[in-house]
């Protein structure tokens, strides 16, 4: 997901504004329940930005040896055999329902999120759309190491889709007569950014105003609090970080709705996810990277998200 400069003229002067450009969408699936719900997302992005659609099934080891139940060598390989064929199949079936989406699909064999890595790398992929899981769980691209290992590794913007999305945030698939998807309108209305300020805030940030500014959305700033029981005595903390909140938005930028700025108090995760709820928001956006061997947000901060949202929640390198 890539933002670009675009150039208005005006009599007075020349202002840039930003804009989303998504030319290849990335969807990877282990052909569960899970990663079908993520499908409407890709779909409705691919064609609200004209995207390709690269779609991905990972054939891994942990897998194929669950499939194989400790068998020899021989069958190893048979097995993998009838695994490519049956993904391809699946594939297959997926792409039947896509209408004049463009698309490419994938077969790949090993670690998840080196072999995602190499196939954004090889398309210029611009963002990654995937489905999970609220626990972990073996082979499967499902929240817990696997899922984290993608959003630290994969060098593109992550669009995942959790268990507990719901409401007008939820894209539902309507199948037509003939096979093909009703096309799904992507629509957000309402964005929440949520930073701790590390340095990559000054990335992430213009990512989520780029959204609001493109989909005419309202747009809310956040951060939270942890450490708070002194706050009565040295208030400085929720002055400064109003300050810094508001020090994110572009001086261009051209908002349809003046930001709200909010500050929250209490466990990260939590007072995330209820303000998502309670501004009935289509997409959280946070920065889940490490920078300089520290993350954005600690990770199990980034778990407790994706899995209790009730939205999809986008994670953007710096």
């Amino acid at each position: 997901m890539t933002v670009l400069e675009t150039r208005q003229d005006t009599p007075e002067t020349e202002k840039q504004r930003k804009a989303i450009s998504v030319k290849n969408v990335l969807y990877a699936t282990d052909f569960s329940a899970t990663s079908e719900s993520a499908l409407p997302y890709a779909t409705a992005i691919s064609r609200r930005f004209g995207s390709t659609l690269h779609i991905a099934h990972i054939l891994s080891d942990a897998n194929l040896l669950l499939m194989t139940g400790g068998v020899d060598y021989v069958s190893m390989g048979t097995i993998y055999e009838d695994a490519h064929t049956q993904a391809q199949e699946k594939l297959q079936q997926i792409t039947n329902r896509l209408g004049k989406i463009p698309y490419y699909t994938y077969v790949r064999h090993g670690q998840p999120w080196k072999s995602l890595s190499r196939i954004v790398v090889e398309n210029a992929i611009d963002l990654l759309v995937v489905g999970t899981h609220g626990r972990t769980g073996l082979g499967k691209l499902l929240l817990g190491s696997v899922a984290e290992d993608i959003l630290r590794h994969v060098p593109c913007p992550v669009l995942t889709v959790g268990p507990k999305v719901s409401g007008h945030a939820k894209l539902q698939e309507i199948h037509a007569k003939d096979g093909e998807l009703a096309p799904a309108e992507l629509e957000l209305r309402q964005i929440l950014y949520a930073t701790n300020f590390t340095t990559a805030s000054v990335v992430v940030a213009p990512v989520a105003v780029a959204l609001a500014e493109q989909f005419r959305a309202h747009l809310t700033l956040m951060h939270v609090i942890e450490q708070y029981s002194d706050l009565d005595n040295r208030p400085g903390p929720i002055e400064d970080g109003v300050q810094k909140l508001q020090a994110l938005l572009p001086k261009d930028a051209s908002l349809p709705y003046a930001p709200e700025i909010v500050m929250e108090f209490g466990p990260a995760a939590e007072c995330i996810v209820n303000t998502a709820v309670e501004r009935e928001a289509d997409l959280i956006v946070l920065g889940a990277r490490p920078v300089d061997g520290t993350a954005h947000l600690p990770w199990s901060t980034v778990h407790q998200v994706v899995a209790r949202a009730a939205c999809p929640v986008l994670t953007v390198p710096a």
